[in-house]
């Protein structure tokens, strides 16, 4: 017996416990322990998955491309074309593709399509949405759709009536709602369905909702090909949409290039008008001299002399109309503050620097325009063509009075030459002269006709020959199969998700659990050796160990028998002390069976039930507690008087604790009970001291020296990780002797009892006779 304070600390002890690599093959096995919660959660995964495919919307990609000629990426019109296209515009692929992706543009869509009033078929799950093949067709009055946030409920009786809330309504007739005034209609369509349900959006939010869907983007950085592509639940109504769309991109901007086509013909067509009333007064009025005068012809002289006031009078009209033409471009430069509009016509102006600054305004002002549209007016861009504008008018302004002064010294030269030949009239006859006159107005107003007649021939041609400036190269076109939702990827993080799920929970559950739940917590806190592990025994009390048995809780009571005649450190072991950290870990259990175990070999064993504050073993063996440990320590009995033998396990005997002290700890320092220990060990080959927990009282370190081998007993999912600090203190602080630890209660089936169950279960270990049988 070694009733000495020890050695020193081991060295080994002195520094911390370097931290140790994760054992992968550990944490797969700790995992596959809950491998049902997996398949679990796999399968219930893989269901809801196979739900959400089920009942949640399908969309398909609708994908369609444009080319547009843009001459500073190569891409232009043809000289032919060129020549028609008079009044043509060059365009820049990035402000293209903005126009597509604007409001306004959508906006026409969803108007002329009625994308706002969507039809679904009345489901007892899912309601199903039907396009262009509704057995009715609604139509708002006056309305936008803004009022309209509960859906209307409309059942078809018969294919010829429709109700509306239960009640017969007129067909094509007004309805006045609270929401608004709609009109029914039945098309014919899909008789079959019933029960249709109506759902009424405003104009604004779905062309919001479908902007928000359009996509817009070159096909390459250097290309001009635009390709456009958006995603619906219904391949025909996105085909409808990106056509549509381009339709009206198209018609938009033929619309912009023939602005300026269009007010030409207007002026041309005005004064065409007013010359051929002219002219025909004119002709009218030589007829009606030549008839009262009998004048059939008039001499060569006055032929010569009306051929050169023919030529003189015609260059008179040209440079007024050139005059005119400057004051009207004059006029709208002056009177214009950068709003949207037209520039005049610049009919008989040949002067290339005007021309070039007007083609110049006309295109800036138009850019303007489309910028406004995307942007407000305080935007960088939309200054810096505000003041590109003026910087052209003032040129205009600045040309056109140059061009004045030519022209009105271009006058006055004609005019003094007008001078010259009105004196050659007077010598000419007086008849001839009349006729001359009118000969020479009539002159005038039909060269003027003609030449009119010629440029709106021109601006015509020009009108007509108008093409967009873009082309479709791809008209919509939709995928044979949804894109979204994608089975493959759903299916795939279903049962991603179905792993995740219960390893995320065990590994939460591992986070915050302060348990010892493996050895490996065990000798990751404490260099304490572990003697025996024992499994849980469900409903197991009292003493389970008998020579018959078999199961793997008596057979790991047996090992733990085995294992302490090697845990002496070279002396023999004859008093072994049963504690723990806390109460409910087992050690009492555990006692009583190893000193059944002992005594089944045939070594006398005592045990003591020193944990006198809960004593339970005298009542798990139904022994009498009158008299005990209590009344021997204060001297009022005998050992032999308190010595007891188990019932039918020969060899084995209990001293109980006896009456309940109030003051355990004190009567154990008045050195009775190292005197009983020393009369035991004379009579006993085992003495087996189950003390209280040393975690509550100091029992245990009284009772300590003692003992030759002490058993901590610690309890699977049960002792607090906190417990083992305490543990580590008192074993490098050696105030037990030869400290041993047992790992209790261990439970099968957890995510470590594949390593307790070793060596039990075969070749008939490990299972109890009665099983067998």
């Amino acid at each position: 017996m070694s009733n000495g304070t020890g050695p020193a600390i081991d060295p080994r002890f002195q520094g911390e416990r370097e931290e140790e690599p994760v054992n992968l093959r550990e944490l797969v096995f700790r995992y596959l322990a809950y491998w049902k919660w997996f398949v679990v959660s796999v399968i219930a995964c893989v269901f809801c998955g196979y739900v959400y495919l089920r009942y949640s919307p399908v969309k398909y990609s609708i994908k369609a491309s444009i080319l547009v000629k843009d001459e500073k990426k190569g891409i232009g019109q043809d000289a032919m074309l060129k020549e028609l296209d008079i009044f043509g515009s060059n365009k820049v692929v990035e402000n293209e593709m903005e126009i597509l992706r604007s409001f306004t543009l959508m906006s026409k869509v969803v108007h002329d399509l009625n994308l706002n009033i969507r039809y679904y078929s009345k489901k007892k799950v899912k309601d199903s949405e039907i396009y262009n093949n509704c057995p009715v067709l609604v139509e708002l009055v006056g309305d936008s759709g803004d009022g309209f946030i509960e859906p209307i409920h409309l059942h078809i009786v018969g294919g010829k009536t429709v109700e509306l809330d239960g009640k017969p309504v007129e067909l094509n007739k007004e309805i006045k709602l609270p929401e608004g005034i709609i009109k029914i209609n039945l098309t014919g369509k899909d008789v079959t369905a019933e029960d249709i349900v109506v759902r009424i959006q405003s104009e604004e939010s779905m062309t919001e909702a479908l902007l928000l869907e359009l996509k817009v983007e070159p096909s390459s950085k250097m290309s001009t090909v635009l390709m456009m592509s958006i995603e619906d639940n219904m391949s025909q109504r996105g085909v409808e949409v990106l056509d549509y769309l381009i339709k009206a991109y198209n018609e938009a901007s033929l619309e912009d290039k023939n602005k300026v086509a269009s007010n030409t013909l207007v002026f041309i067509e005005e004064r065409l008008r007013l010359l051929s009333g002219d002219l025909n007064k004119v002709e009218q009025s030589v007829e009606e001299f030549k008839s009262k005068e009998g004048i059939t012809n008039i001499s060569e002289e006055g032929r010569l002399f009306l051929q050169s006031v023919q030529e003189n009078d015609m260059q008179i009209s040209q440079a007024k109309i050139q005059l005119s033409v400057l004051n009207s471009v004059a006029e709208y430069v002056k009177k214009k503050d950068n709003q949207p509009g037209t520039v005049p016509a610049t009919l008989g102006i040949s002067d290339p620097t005007l021309l070039s600054l007007i083609a110049q305004l006309s295109q800036t002002e138009l850019q303007r325009e489309r910028t406004l549209k995307l942007t407000r007016e305080d935007n960088p861009l939309v200054l810096a063509l505000d003041d590109q504008i003026r910087m052209l008018k003032k040129s205009i302004l600045e040309n056109i009075e140059t061009l004045r002064k030519n022209i009105n010294l271009t006058l006055e030269q004609l005019g003094n030459q007008n001078a010259k030949l009105e004196s050659f009239i007077r010598s000419i006859p007086g008849k001839e002269r009349i006729l001359v006159d009118i000969t020479r107005q009539q002159a005038i107003k039909n060269n003027l006709y003609i030449f009119l007649l010629e440029k709106r021939e021109e601006t015509a041609l020009s009108f007509a020959s108008a093409v967009s400036d873009s082309r479709t190269i791809d008209s919509a076109r939709s995928t044979s199969l949804p894109v979204k939702p994608v089975r493959k990827v759903v299916y795939l993080l279903s049962f991603v998700l179905g792993l995740a799920l219960p390893f995320g929970a065990i590994y939460i559950s591992d986070l915050f659990n302060d348990k010892v739940r493996s050895r490996e917590d065990i000798a990751r806190a404490t260099h304490a050796p572990v003697i025996g592990e024992i499994s849980f025994a469900k409903d197991a009390e009292g003493i389970i160990v008998d020579p018959k048995s078999r199961t793997a809780v008596v057979e790991q009571i047996r090992a733990l028998r085995t294992n302490l005649a090697f845990s002496g450190a070279g002396s023999k072991v004859q008093s072994i002390l049963f504690t723990s950290g806390m109460s409910g870990e087992g050690k009492s259990f555990i006692s009583l069976n190893l000193g059944a175990g002992l005594a089944m070999t045939g070594k006398k064993t005592v045990i003591l039930e020193l944990d006198m504050r809960r004593p339970k073993i005298h009542r798990s063996l139904n022994l009498s507690a009158e008299k005990g440990l209590s009344n021997y320590l204060i001297g009022a009995a005998h050992a032999e008087e308190i010595i007891q033998q188990v019932p039918g396990h020969e060899n084995f005997y209990m001293i109980p604790c006896g009456p309940v002290p109030p003051n355990p700890v004190e009567i154990l320092l008045n050195g009775k009970i190292e005197e009983l220990i020393e009369e035991l060990r004379r009579k006993f080959d085992y003495i087996i001291i189950d003390t209280p927990p040393i975690g509550i009282v100091t029992d245990a370190q009284i009772l300590a020296k003692s003992a030759d081998v002490t058993i901590y007993v610690l309890r699977h999912n049960y002792t607090p990780k906190s417990n083992l600090l305490m543990l580590e203190e008192l074993y490098r602080g050696q105030k037990f002797h030869n400290l041993h630890l047992v790992f209790n209660a261990i439970k099968e089936g957890s995510r470590y009892g594949y390593k307790y169950g070793y060596g039990y279960g075969y070749g008939g270990y490990g299972v109890d006779e009665k099983q067998k049988s």
